[in-house]
């Protein structure tokens, strides 16, 4: 059967890594025949990570993050594949390379950016750009970005998973790369995806915003938490802005949704209708919070606030939020 990959009109089709036009094939990853001959199509092509970070070929005064399958064994040191999804142009894989296949410079500025230098000897045409930088600054397509954010969430897992939470014994690659399997206890372990509310209080004509000290300097954005144990989305947006801001909150409403590689992440965007207005902030998840009125948020939006306040990019959930209540006049 064939997927529907067409773009959807909701608001989660307008954020970074939602656009993604794969068909993945979840129905056939346990047929081995059927994945190895995708594996032997000469239209066969993978993207790669080393180190949590895409490889990107230059190419033509631009960067491409498709490899073929002979490009991809003479990088050397493979430590998994699986197998991403169909286009009409052919398969799609993701490899992951041993971090032994690269050199590594830390750097740490303190920020949520990631400022490490990565190289590998004798190749030069190759880039190594953290994916933030390759979704916010459009160096690949936003349908490139989507390929990327779902390959380096499924290779995360897999790097991190390689020995059996039960038993403690080495795992194996199953099912195309979407399970991992204990011969040791029989176990079976899949990719996880960690939910995180992220939301926007609203007082009126006011909404609530707040920095953390790793924000670029002048950013405010929507709270954002994980959900717990047993907790509903609702009752995790209460919760989470009332404990880092304060503030009550009666109804919520879902805005949109998220894919969020950082690193794997489904970010739910929400609502939330303030039943009190005193902000006390917790210093040790917030630097600031305020109300923001609808016309400054709106500058804040545009990049016009007169004390050079912004909000985050519309690759951000966050940016999707805000403008849903601030220009669109969606409610809790």
């Amino acid at each position: 059967m064939q997927h529907q990959i067409k773009p959807l009109p909701e608001r989660s089709s307008r954020v970074g890594f939602a656009t993604n036009p794969l068909d993945r094939l979840s129905e056939k990853r346990e047929d081995a025949p059927f994945i190895e001959s995708l594996r032997l199509d000469r239209t066969a092509r993978s993207v790669a990570i080393v180190s949590d970070r895409p490889i990107l070929k230059r190419a033509d005064g631009g960067l491409d993050p498709y490899f073929t399958i002979d490009e991809i064994a003479r990088l050397g040191a493979a430590r998994e594949t699986a197998l991403l999804g169909r286009l009409p142009g052919g398969p799609v894989f993701a490899t992951l390379l041993d971090d032994s296949a690269v050199e590594v410079v830390e750097a740490d500025d303190g920020s949520f950016l990631d400022r490490r230098s990565i190289s590998m000897p004798g190749r030069a045409d190759l880039a190594f750009i953290d994916m933030r930088s390759i979704a916010t600054q459009g160096l690949v397509t936003p349908e490139f970005v989507g390929i990327l954010g779902q390959a380096k969430s499924l290779l995360f897992w897999h790097a991190r998973h390689r020995f059996c939470p039960n038993c403690g014994a080495p795992t194996r690659v199953a099912a195309a790369g979407w399970r991992r399997e204990c011969d040791a206890c029989k176990a079976q372990h899949f990719p996880r995806t960690d939910p995180v509310v992220i939301m926007l209080a609203i007082d009126g004509e006011r909404c609530l915003l707040g920095r953390q000290r790793r924000f670029i300097k002048g950013m405010y954005s929507c709270l954002a938490g994980f959900l717990e144990a047993g907790e509903t989305i609702e009752d995790a947006v209460r919760r989470e802005i009332h404990e880092e801001a304060g503030i009550g909150v009666g109804r919520v409403g879902y805005i949109a949704s998220q894919p969020w590689p950082f690193p794997s992440s489904l970010m739910l965007g929400c609502l939330g209708e303030a039943i009190s207005t005193e902000i006390v902030i917790d210093t040790s998840e917030l630097e600031d919070a305020r109300w923001f009125s609808r016309e400054e948020t709106q500058l804040l939006l545009t990049g016009h606030h007169p004390n050079a306040l912004a909000c985050p990019p519309p690759m951000a959930i966050a940016h999707h939020i805000i403008r849903a209540w601030a220009l669109e006049g969606a409610t809790p």
